[in-house]
């Protein structure tokens, strides 16, 4: 099968008279566009589906918003930075565009030191190295591989937002996941060539006591990937348990809430002092999508939210169970959707055919039962075919109390 996305020559893009823009706005785009200027290939700018990402500059190109394309820009070629290689280069060609490639030989000629970046220079040579080997493996069709897997470790959270993705709020005696979270991941990771990240999370990852020996078995049972811990910056945990994450493969990744995010400076001046990498983000608008109700949607329907959704290869592992994205994941263990086997691999399971089934979870092109439970998650709602949710939300709206919950079917 020949792939839609080619291999980027750079002596034929620098011979190339189309703008050059690189599509996706991911932290080694970055990276990719400063390759190109050090080859002497003229990148116009990037791209992104997300709107507000074209207000400001990045790494000192203009951002288009990718529905602009065409207005702007009736030819052009495209270095993809995004991992869904296939997912990117479909709207492209929607649009009318051909000319469509991998980065990959723009980031083996990288050297991340010779470059100052907007993130750490530890995070950036990360990211790199794994989207090479991403994209290598994008070329080679027997290979099952997942560019992150979410490792949920807790239902508990520290805040009460009214519409998390992750379905938080609808927990009424949020726990803790089960003790065999590593052996899943052993058993995923022994069903499939390669996972470039795993990314701890919850809830907030932080209230599970256990938090830092799941993180730190992690890193000691995959040292070739790099392990996430996904925080919103309200916990600072103490001095002798970040000791026990250095000289690891381990990065923070801090969501920054403003004023909720009450420790967010005492644990960064905290990972600075024990030397442990970080990243942090404002939080911005959320996709409202975290309504669970039956849509009633016919099978083209099911198809198109599928194709909008930003949030589909979000694989997540929640108590011995693979997920495609974190809302089936939380769906399916509220029991607010129906039990459907077709919606998860249990990974627990003595299914000799397990490693098929892992791979036919990873390559769905189409949907899953589940989704139809879903409002769609699309990177832009304003232009999405196939969505019934609010739009973009304020992220992080609180609830009146910690202890209010929101009311749900339950199909036990």
């Amino acid at each position: 099968m020949n792939r839609i996305v080619k291999i980027a020559e750079i002596s034929a893009l620098k011979k190339s008279r189309n703008p050059i823009i690189v599509y996706s706005l991911t932290e080694e785009a970055e990276a990719i566009a400063n390759s190109c200027r050090d080859h002497g290939v003229n990148v116009v700018g990037f791209c992104d589906n997300e709107i507000r990402k074209s207000k400001n500059l990045y790494a000192g190109l203009e951002v288009i918003y990718t529905p602009d394309l065409p207005r702007r820009f009736p030819e052009a070629d495209f270095l993809i930075a995004h991992h869904a290689l296939d997912d990117c280069a479909e709207q492209l060609i929607d649009m009318g565009y051909k000319n469509i490639y991998s980065p990959i030989n723009f980031l083996k000629e990288y050297n991340v030191n010779n470059h100052n970046h907007r993130t750490t220079q530890s995070y950036m040579k990360a990211k790199v190295d794994h989207s090479i080997k991403l994209n290598e493996l994008y070329f080679d069709e027997t290979k099952t591989y997942l560019r992150s897997i979410d490792i949920q470790i807790t239902e508990k959270c520290s805040m009460n937002c009214e519409s998390c993705c992750n379905l938080m709020q609808y927990y009424e005696r949020a726990k803790n996941t089960d003790e065999e979270i590593l052996r899943a991941t052993e058993i995923l990771s022994n069903n499939v060539d390669y996972i470039a990240e795993y990314r701890v999370i919850g809830g907030e990852p932080l209230m599970n006591k256990q938090w830092a020996q799941i993180t730190n078995g992690l890193a000691e049972r995959y040292p070739d990937s790099i392990i996430y811990i996904y925080t919103n910056g309200t916990i600072c945990p103490k001095d002798e348990v970040l000791e026990t994450l250095k000289g690891k493969n381990i990065h923070f990744y801090i969501t920054d809430y403003d004023e909720l995010s009450r420790n967010i400076e005492k644990l960064i001046e905290s990972l600075k002092k024990h030397k442990l990498a970080f990243y942090r983000k404002s939080a911005g608008n959320w996709v409202d999508c975290s309504q669970v109700k039956k849509q009633n949607r016919s099978v083209a329907r099911l198809k198109q939210v599928f194709k909008e959704c930003c949030a589909k290869k979000l694989y997540s592992l929640l108590n011995g169970k693979l997920y495609t994205c974190p809302f089936l994941a939380n769906a399916a263990n509220l029991k607010s959707i129906p039990d459907n086997k077709a919606d998860y691999v249990d990974l627990f399971s003595d299914d000799k055919n397990l490693k098929n089934k892992i791979r036919r979870l990873v390559k769905m092109e189409n949907f899953f039962p589940g989704c139809d439970f879903c409002s769609g998650r699309p990177h832009d709602p304003s232009k999405a075919l196939e969505y019934s949710g609010k739009g973009l939300i304020k992220a992080g709206k609180q609830m009146p109390s910690m202890s209010s919950r929101i009311p749900f079917k339950s199909y036990n």
